[in-house]
């Protein structure tokens, strides 16, 4: 097959595009080479040379069309995923960019057979929570003053009763907390009902917190991996938000591949979302003790640093029971996705301050905030 793989410079649509050349599909890869991510606008050493590499952003139209033209099927990978309050960017790149692809296909006439798109656990938000009396809910943000005050835990609401407990959730559930989720949930919403009426199998993938050789530290969004990482290789303490009990569902970057390729062959994921995550929810603090032991920093300090992240969820684990089913499973530990961004850490271009320069922004932006300021 003919594939283009929209944002394929980046860190999963590197490794997807990998993983189709091995099969023997030809690709073609999309990607305006946004910085920061990717500094100074190059294309990345790691992109295989097999790749027809096309520069190009996916709110443009002309070159959207030009890249879709010959291809049988897309992953729709570029996107725009920030802590940053730079909300109209969130619809502008997810959700604009995947409507014009199935306008440009009826419009074109173009012979698709098959649109995945990347989605994101974010549309779970807080995910499903039981109350002391096992009823379920979907809890709200939790307020900016209660955060303040060091309660980390999401409160039983008017009519429930607490403690309320947090449940592995399905891709039944939409409840965004943020703009990067709620624009997910838009982007699900145009793919999978354009690709169903205009006959375009599509299928949309809700991504856990992806981890592995490639994750950039360039950005303030990359998650846990790269900042702990980034701290070990450093050799200062990571900076742990809360209380450091918040449980995360991290999956690694080639079962993640896995799943990419398993739809792109399977015609019962036509139409369907499929969560993707490790199935194995750990605590933020006992990854932390994972990064320690991969990168031998045992001796420094991980404790919580008195602040937290502004509009973040505390707990959040996917069932992935449904994409089990078509016979998938996640088959990599989160110590092996550690171990390998360790090995590409090496590899890579000194980070110089990202780190310290990323925390900076985010606490100017509010993003991350102090506990106990004005509580």
């Amino acid at each position: 097959m003919n594939i283009l793989i929209t944002g394929g410079a980046g860190f999963i649509g590197s490794h997807t595009a990998d993983a189709l050349l091995a099969k023997g599909h030809r690709v073609r890869v999309l990607d305006s080479l946004e910085e920061p991510v990717h500094p100074g606008n190059r294309v990345p050493e790691y992109l295989d040379s097999r790749i027809e590499f096309v520069r190009g952003d996916v709110r443009d139209e002309d070159a959207l069309l030009a890249a879709l033209e010959g291809c049988d099927a897309v992953y729709h990978l570029a996107a725009f995923q920030d802590y940053l309050p730079q909300f109209s960017r969130f619809v502008d790149v997810n959700v604009a960019s995947t409507a014009r692809i199935f306008e440009l296909a009826v419009r074109e006439k173009l012979p698709l057979k098959r649109v995945i798109v990347a989605s994101s656990q974010a549309t779970l938000g807080e995910g499903l929570y039981r109350d002391a009396e096992g009823r379920t809910l979907l809890p709200d943000m939790r307020p900016d003053a209660q955060l303040r005050r060091g309660v980390f835990e999401c409160q039983a609401p008017e009519g429930f009763q607490g403690p309320l407990q947090w449940q592995a959730t399905d891709e039944t559930v939409a409840n965004p907390q943020n703009p990067y989720g709620m624009s997910k949930i838009a982007e699900e919403q145009f793919a999978l009902r354009l690709g169903e009426r205009y006959d375009i199998p599509t299928v949309a993938m809700r991504y856990s917190i992806v981890q592995g050789p490639r994750q950039s530290f360039h950005n303030a969004y990359s998650g846990a991996c790269r900042v702990f990482s980034l701290a070990a290789h450093q050799r200062v303490a990571p900076p742990i938000y809360e209380d450091g009990m918040q449980i995360r569902d991290f999956v690694n970057i080639h079962d993640v591949v896995d799943a990419n390729v398993l739809v792109l062959e399977d015609e019962r994921s036509d139409y369907e979302m499929f969560n993707v995550g490790g199935d194995r929810p750990m605590t933020v603090l006992d990854f932390a003790g994972v990064v320690a032991e991969v990168f031998g920093t045992e001796d420094l300090p991980r404790e919580p640093g008195g602040k937290y992240r502004f509009g973040d969820t505390r707990h959040i684990c996917s069932d992935v029971s449904k994409l089990k089913a078509l016979g998938w499973s996640p088959r990599r530990t989160v110590h092996d996705s550690v171990s390998e961004y360790r090995e590409w850490l090496d590899t890579a271009e000194d980070p110089g301050r990202i780190l310290e320069e990323c925390q900076k922004l985010m606490e100017k932006m509010q993003v991350v905030r102090p506990v106990g300021a004005g509580a």
